[in-house]
């Protein structure tokens, strides 16, 4: 059988796996949850919201219902509750945020636990904001799984403008934005105080990469800055 003959009877099979929707795995953002939970929970007592064990348990509780409304397929009501619970995060970084500023202006924290505090927070910063990104950007990780092909959104990802043939799945397959996408995003205008390669096409996306763009200057200019030259 010629080359040619090949690629025609093996054009259905490939035909039937780019419409194929990819499943993506919910393991990286459970993981970065967890992490930020275990990050805010590691600051001095004075620069945390609240009681040490409060954000865990709020978190935990939360994952319960989240982890059931997934395997159930009940997408609308995990979509709130994912939401509900990055919401949460986010209100314990900014809290712990403004009460270092405080502790930094009142010099209330030894300089080396504000250093360790703002790098924290820093990373803190990073993992929230990929978290909403990746639950809000195309109506969320459920839609994209079912719609397949991701082809627009609040971000234009490269992948988005090239050939299939050029992505890491190659040609014979769709391509989604999966959390890594995100978190690179987030990790990108954490650092150069920008998005990089992916532009962003909403509102909704620009306020919140302000937003953080914003933090991150405050944490990495004013507080480590400032730590520093007291040490």
């Amino acid at each position: 059988m010629s080359k040619a003959q090949e690629q025609a009877v093996d054009a259905p099979a490939r035909k039937a796996a780019r419409n194929v929707p990819l499943i993506e795995s919910r393991l990286p953002a459970l993981f970065a949850t967890l992490t930020v939970a275990f990050l805010i929970t590691s600051l001095p007592a004075g620069v945390q919201c609240g009681p040490r064990w409060l954000l865990p348990v709020i978190v935990t509780g939360l994952l319960v219902p989240a982890t059931i409304t997934h395997r159930t397929g009940r997408h609308r009501t995990n979509h709130i509750v994912g939401q509900m619970i990055t919401a949460v995060i986010t209100v314990s970084l900014v809290v712990s945020l403004s009460l270092l500023i405080g502790a930094l202006i009142s010099h209330k924290e030894p300089a080396i636990d504000m250093l360790r505090s703002a790098a924290a927070l820093w990373f803190t910063n990073v993992l929230v904001f990929a978290l909403w990104y990746w639950r809000l950007d195309a109506g969320g990780p459920n839609r994209r799984n079912r719609r397949g092909v991701h082809s627009s959104g609040a971000f234009l990802f490269p992948q988005m403008t090239i050939g299939p043939e050029y992505t890491e799945e190659g040609a014979d397959a769709v391509w989604t934005p999966q959390f890594m996408d995100y978190l690179f995003l987030s990790f990108n205008t954490s650092t150069a105080l920008s998005p990089t390669d992916t532009p962003v096409l909403s509102r909704w996306a620009k306020g919140l990469c302000m937003l953080q763009a914003c933090i991150s200057l405050t944490i990495v200019v004013i507080l480590a800055a400032h730590a520093v030259n007291i040490l």
